[in-house]
C-alpha cells in the first residue's frame, strides 16, 4: 500500500510543480503586459524589476494555485489510467478515494497553507508593489535625446539635439532654452557639439558644451518697456543643475493601506467599525431630514405627542391643502417659493452626509469581500482537486493536450462566476457571502457528482460509449421506422391506383 501512495504521489507531484508554474508565468506575462508603458525608459535597475515581478507574483499565487492543482490532479489521473495503472489498482481492491488518499492529504495541507499566504504574504506583497509602482510612476524618463527634436522632460527646461553619436554620446548642434531663474529671465544657449547627462546618482544633470553663444534676456521693473539683452561667447562652458525626479524614491509601503493590504483580523476590526460608521451617518442624515425639514407637522409619519396631534387619517393635511388653494396668487408663490427653499436646502444637508455614508459603505463592502475572499480560496483549492481527480480518471487522458483544455474550460467558468460575484457584492447588490460563494456552490455538486461517476467507473467522457448508446438506440427505433417508411409507401401507391 505504501508502494502505491508513493507512486501516486510522486506521479502527483511534478505535474502540480510544473503546472503552477506555467500558470504563474502566464499571469506574470498579463501583469507585465499591463504595467510595461510605465517600467520603459524610466532606467530601472535590474534589482528593482527583480523585486517588482517578486511581489507580483506573490500576489497572483491565490489565482495560480487552484488552476494549478486542478490540471495536475487530470494530468496524474489521467495518466495512471492511460497506462492501465489506475486499472490495476482498482483490480487489487482499491477505491479511487483510498487511491487518491495521499494527494487528498496533500492538497489539505497546501490548502490550510494558502490561508496563511493569502492572509499574510499577500497583503504584504501588495502594500510593497503598490510602493514601488508609485515610486516608479513618479520617477521621470531617463534622458533620451532624438535627432531634431525638443526633449522637455526637464522641468523649465527644453534641449533641442541636431545629432547625437551613438557611441561616444556626443551631441551636436545644441539648443538650450533655460527658464528655471525665479526672476523670468530666459536663457539660451547654442552650441556647436557637448556632452549632457545625468550623474551616477541622478541628482545632477552634468552639462559640458564647447565653442558656443549664450543669449540673456534679462528682465528688470521696466521689463515692458525696457528689455536687456545679454549676450556671451564660450569656448567651454560647464553646468551642474541639480535635478529631481530622475532618481527613484523609495516611500514608505504602509501608506499604501486598503483593503487588500490588510490581513483577517484587520479587516474583521474595519468591518466593524464601519458599520457603525454607517449606522451613525444613515441616523444623522435621515431623523434630522425627515423630522426638521419634510415632515415638521405632519403626525402620520413621524408621532407627536398628544398635545400636538391632529387626525391621522390626513384630514389636517387636506385642510391645509384648501387653505393654500383659496390664497392670493401672490400669497401662494411665497408659499411655494418657502417650500423650495426648504426643499433645496433638505437636499443639500443630504446630499453632505449621504457622499459620508457612500464612502463608508464602499470601503465596508470592500472589506467583507476581502474577508470572505481569504476564506474562500483554501475552499477552491480543496474543489479544483476534487473535481481534477475523478475528472482524470475518467478521461484517462495524460499529458498537456485534453487535460489543458478541460482545466482552461472550468477555471474560466470559475474565474467568470466569481468575478461576476465580486462585483455585485462591491455594488452592495448582493451579500458578500453570496457573491464570494456563488462558484463554491455551484462547482461543489459538479465535484460530488464527478467523484459519484468516478468511483462507479462511469463512461461520461468516453465518445466510445456514447456511441455505443447512439447505436443501440437506433437499432431499437430501426423497426418503428422502418413501418413509419412502409405506411408512406403503401399510402402513396393507393393515392396513385385511385388516380389511375
Amino acid at each position: 500500500m505504501k508502494s502505491i501512495h508513493k507512486l501516486v504521489l510522486k506521479s502527483y507531484l511534478g505535474p502540480m510543480i510544473l503546472t503552477f508554474f506555467i500558470v504563474m508565468f502566464v499571469l506574470m506575462m498579463n501583469f507585465v503586459w499591463r504595467y510595461i508603458d510605465e517600467l520603459v525608459g524610466k532606467g530601472l535597475s535590474a534589482g528593482i524589476i527583480i523585486e517588482l515581478m517578486s511581489y507580483a507574483m506573490a500576489n497572483m499565487i491565490p489565482m495560480g494555485l487552484p488552476l494549478s492543482m486542478l490540471l495536475a490532479a487530470i494530468m496524474t489521473m489521467g495518466s495512471l489510467g492511460e497506462n492501465y495503472e489506475l486499472l490495476a489498482m482498482k483490480s487489487a481492491g482499491m477505491s479511487l478515494v483510498r487511491i487518491t488518499k495521499p494527494l487528498i492529504i496533500l492538497v489539505g495541507f497546501i490548502a490550510v497553507g494558502s490561508f496563511f499566504i493569502g492572509n499574510d504574504l499577500v497583503p504584504y506583497a501588495n502594500r510593497k508593489m503598490y510602493s514601488i509602482i508609485y515610486d516608479i510612476r513618479q520617477q521621470k524618463q531617463t534622458l533620451e535625446f532624438q535627432d531634431g527634436l525638443f526633449f522637455n522632460g526637464i522641468d523649465n527646461m527644453s534641449i533641442r539635439v541636431g545629432h547625437q553619436d551613438p557611441e561616444t554620446h556626443l551631441l551636436r548642434d545644441v539648443l538650450i532654452y533655460d527658464n528655471r531663474q525665479a526672476n523670468g529671465n530666459m536663457n539660451t544657449i547654442v552650441a556647436d557639439s557637448g556632452y549632457i547627462r545625468l550623474s551616477d546618482d541622478k541628482r545632477y544633470l552634468l552639462v559640458t558644451l564647447f565653442h558656443g553663444q549664450t543669449y540673456e534676456q534679462a528682465r528688470n521693473s521696466q521689463w515692458y518697456t525696457k528689455s536687456t539683452l545679454r549676450h556671451h561667447t564660450f569656448d567651454l562652458q560647464k553646468q551642474i543643475i541639480r535635478m529631481d525626479g530622475f532618481a527613484m524614491g523609495r516611500s514608505d509601503a504602509n501608506q499604501f493601506s486598503n483593503s487588500q493590504t490588510k490581513d483577517i483580523s484587520e479587516l474583521q476590526h474595519d468591518i466593524d467599525s464601519l458599520e457603525l460608521k454607517v449606522n451613525a451617518a444613515t441616523t444623522s442624515s435621515y431623523e434630522p431630514l425627515l423630522k426638521e425639514q419634510i415632515f415638521v407637522r405632519d403626525n402620520s409619519v413621524l408621532p407627536q405627542p398628544d398635545s400636538l396631534r391632529v387626525d391621522k387619517r390626513g384630514y389636517g393635511n387636506l385642510m391645509a391643502m384648501d387653505s393654500i388653494a383659496r390664497l392670493p396668487v401672490r400669497e401662494k408663490e411665497e408659499v411655494w417659493d418657502n417650500a423650495r427653499t426648504l426643499a433645496k436646502n433638505s437636499r443639500n444637508m443630504f446630499a453632505f452626509d449621504e457622499t459620508t455614508a457612500k464612502d463608508a459603505l464602499n470601503q465596508l463592502y470592500r472589506s467583507k469581500v476581502e474577508w470572505h475572499k481569504k476564506i474562500s480560496l483554501p475552499v477552491s483549492i480543496i474543489i479544483f482537486f476534487l473535481i481534477g481527480a475523478p475528472l482524470g480518471a475518467i478521461i484517462r487522458r495524460g499529458g498537456l493536450g485534453l487535460p489543458v483544455v478541460v482545466s482552461i474550460i472550468f477555471f474560466v467558468i470559475y474565474y467568470i462566476i466569481s468575478l461576476s460575484g465580486e462585483k455585485l457584492a462591491k455594488e452592495g447588490s448582493w451579500d458578500a457571502v453570496y457573491g464570494m460563494w456563488l462558484s463554491t456552490f455551484i462547482l461543489t455538486p459538479i465535484a460530488v457528482y464527478l467523484t459519484y461517476k468516478a468511483t462507479n467507473d462511469s463512461s461520461l467522457l468516453d465518445t466510445d460509449w456514447y456511441a455505443g448508446k447512439i447505436k443501440a438506440v437506433e437499432e431499437r427505433l430501426a423497426p418503428m421506422f422502418r413501418k413509419i417508411k412502409n405506411a408512406i409507401k403503401f399510402k402513396r401507391n393507393g393515392k396513385r391506383d385511385d388516380s389511375e
